[in-house]
């Protein structure tokens, strides 16, 4: 059995979809990022950086005690390597799905969190700030798209790159993809990871851990802390 600990954000949906396309067990204990609850010691026990997702797996494959993991890219490279699914085993193949991670991680996510911010949340429009950070995951979707030339996913067969990208641009679809002619392979790929059963399944889980409301309380945890 895995423990998720959850938010309904793109690096929460990632553990969700990964975890239906693993097809293991796993239990969701929400995480109400915008009432503090991320700053809870035995919460920091599992993730020191005080944000979700993170797991507890209590069956490891050594057969040890329980191992938590933090940082969803981390999380997605030790299920695929625990179960042996969606990341390849030879070493060229492999360096591709590990390359296309990374790029998650340090583009995808970050530019796509900042466009969030200041297009949705900030207190004030900053245009400096929003067209800096529109313009950098525009040309991130220019990079995904020319990849995706004559390739279905990202690094060959789809993999953990494949939803790690997903659940960040799926979510800013709507923001950022007006038209649908300006990334056509982006567009097609999204369509058809959107189409698989177990991303339906992993993008339907919820809990009551979203604040709806984006309050002072909330504004607080997520954006005052120092």
């Amino acid at each position: 059995m895995i423990d998720l600990y959850f938010w309904a954000t793109p690096n929460g949906r990632k553990l969700t979809i990964a975890l239906e396309e693993f097809e293991l067990p796993y239990q969701v204990f929400p995480v109400n990022m915008g009432r503090g609850e991320q700053f809870k010691p035995e919460f920091l026990a599992i993730s020191p950086n005080n944000r979700i997702p993170a797991i507890v797996d209590h069956a490891p494959a050594d057969g040890g005690a329980p191992i938590s993991v933090f940082e969803s890219g981390a999380i997605l490279l030790y299920l695929a390597d625990k179960t042996g699914k969606l990341i390849p085993r030879d070493v060229r193949s492999r360096t591709q799905v590990l390359e296309w991670l990374m790029w998650q991680m340090g583009g995808v996510g970050p530019m796509f969190g900042q466009v969030n911010h200041f297009v949705a949340y900030a207190p004030e429009k900053i245009p400096y700030a929003i067209n800096r950070y529109v313009n950098e995951a525009k040309r991130l979707l220019r990079v995904l798209d020319k990849r995706l030339t004559g390739r279905e996913f990202v690094a060959g067969a789809y993999s953990i790159a494949d939803i790690a990208s997903y659940a960040w641009i799926a979510s800013a679809r709507d923001r950022l993809i007006k038209d649908p002619f300006e990334y056509p392979n982006v567009v097609r790929w999204l369509d058809a990871i959107a189409a698989r059963p177990a991303v339906v399944r992993g993008m339907a889980i919820s809990s009551d851990a979203r604040t709806q409301v984006m309050d002072d309380e909330a504004r607080k945890h997520l954006f005052g802390q120092r």
